[in-house]
């Protein structure tokens, strides 16, 4: 099913993807960063976007794969449940926030505030991400191939974060542990499986990212650690 979306409304859109699914894969022409695309997808089923898109598509998603052929404004597949969004160029601030598991895939850059709040899934980032990545994450797994921005993994709980390029500043309570062999082929097959093997070899090889969690002074407050949650509020 094709859908163009010159001369429509953003819920007749909609509406028309929900149906389309049915019959498995939708072709959306003319975007024109449109906001609010693609959202609240219950069902399983494919939407391949050509072109860019604005604030907050694939948001709200229970199962479907978006496929988004240029770039993305923010809030890219907020509160995922389940599912998968792909973005073949960048993606502004606040993409993947509070995601509960499926998978975002960012060929380029992200903006600031990548994964926060994020409860569970994975996101891989081919280029860099912007400042206070990771924040307050409380589970799943951010892979970022490039930099990464101030207040990297700022508050987490236990989300788990590799980084294949510089790490501006590490935010409150983050700690960089040493890579396991379990590490390394999570960041060699992850990013076999998203980017592809051609892009892979562009990027570091799995054993030269970092994996960045949380030091743990954060999970339970002390007394002792009073300074620390100063700078953390």
């Amino acid at each position: 099913m094709t859908i163009d979306c010159r001369g429509k409304q953003i819920r007749e859109i909609n509406r028309g993807i929900r149906a389309g699914l049915a019959s498995g894969e939708v072709e959306v022409l003319n975007p024109d960063a449109r906001h609010n695309l693609a959202v609240a997808l219950l069902q399983p089923g494919a939407v391949r976007i050509r072109g860019s898109v604005g604030y907050y598509c694939g948001g709200l998603m229970d199962g479907a794969t978006v496929h988004i052929e240029g770039s993305a404004g923010w809030g890219l597949a907020e509160s995922m449940l389940s599912g998968m969004v792909t973005v073949r160029r960048n993606a502004g601030n606040g993409a993947a926030a509070a995601i509960r598991g499926g998978t975002v895939v960012i060929h380029g850059n992200a903006a600031s505030r990548l994964g926060v709040s994020m409860k569970g899934g994975l996101i891989v980032v081919g280029g860099n991400c912007d400042y206070m990545a990771g924040f307050m994450g409380q589970k799943g797994v951010m892979i970022i191939c490039g930099d990464a921005g101030e207040a990297f993994a700022d508050s987490m709980y236990s989300t788990v974060c590799y980084v294949g390029g510089r790490i501006a500043d590490l935010g409150n309570d983050a700690v960089i542990e040493p890579m396991s062999d379990d590490d390394v082929a999570l960041v060699e097959s992850s990013l076999r499986t998203h980017l592809g093997e051609a892009v892979r070899a562009t990027k570091p090889a799995a054993h030269a990212f970092r994996k960045v969690v949380a030091g743990k002074k954060l999970w339970n407050f002390s007394h002792r650690d009073w300074k620390t949650w100063q700078e953390a509020l």
